[in-house]
């Protein structure tokens, strides 16, 4: 599972849920890089998705060439009528959920758990289709932490230092509806791919 690459929106501290904005150069660049380090690597993806929204898309065109499926599933959380503001706009996190719990609910948004619920179903989803066994999907910052919840403690994260930046590729296992966190790839450390315990 993979974060898109840079946006104008992120340069400019904005919030970004499901408006969109375009990918910086830097985006760019560090998508393609991220496709050479796959190619060194020699890892390929048997099925490439990426989620409805155009950050998505291009970084996933940036990373491999092979066709691919969009998923509304895996859009980036809905912030309501925060899209587009500015990113001190944001509520200190639920000290029970360590998110922004039902903030954004009342503003016409999503909560934490919803976001994760439609994530985990799709990609168990997709991970169930019979000819699935390596796949990619681009996704979003706080989609792809919200999924990452799901299977690891707020405190394995914060151990392990896990980072979400834009271009950084969780790498998972997947088995009868389970997914097991088991590594991540971040710029600019590619080179030094940390492999972490869960």
């Amino acid at each position: 599972m993979m974060r898109h690459g840079q946006t104008l929106f992120n340069q400019l501290k904005k919030i970004q849920g499901w408006c969109d904005s375009p990918l910086t150069a830097k985006g760019i660049a560090d998508a393609k890089r991220i496709g050479a380090y796959f190619d060194e690597q020699g890892i390929t993806f048997d099925h490439a998705y990426c989620s409805t929204q155009e950050r998505a898309s291009d970084t996933l065109e940036l990373v491999t060439d092979q066709p691919y499926e969009r998923l509304k599933g895996i859009k980036e959380w809905n912030f309501g009528i925060f899209e587009g503001e500015s990113e001190t706009l944001n509520p200190q996190p639920d000290p029970v959920r360590h998110s922004h719990g039902d903030f954004f609910l009342q503003y016409g948004g999503e909560n934490d758990l919803q976001v994760q619920q439609r994530v985990v179903e799709t990609l168990t989803k997709v991970m169930e289709r019979p000819d699935n066994q390596q796949v990619l999907a681009v996704s979003h910052g706080g989609a792809s932490f919200m999924f990452l919840r799901r299977w690891l403690s707020v405190e394995a994260i914060e151990q392990q230092g896990i980072k979400l930046d834009n271009c950084a590729v969780l790498k998972y296992q997947y088995d009868a509806g389970v997914f097991t966190f088991a590594g991540i790839y971040n710029l600019p450390q590619l080179e030094t791919a940390t492999t972490v315990k869960n």
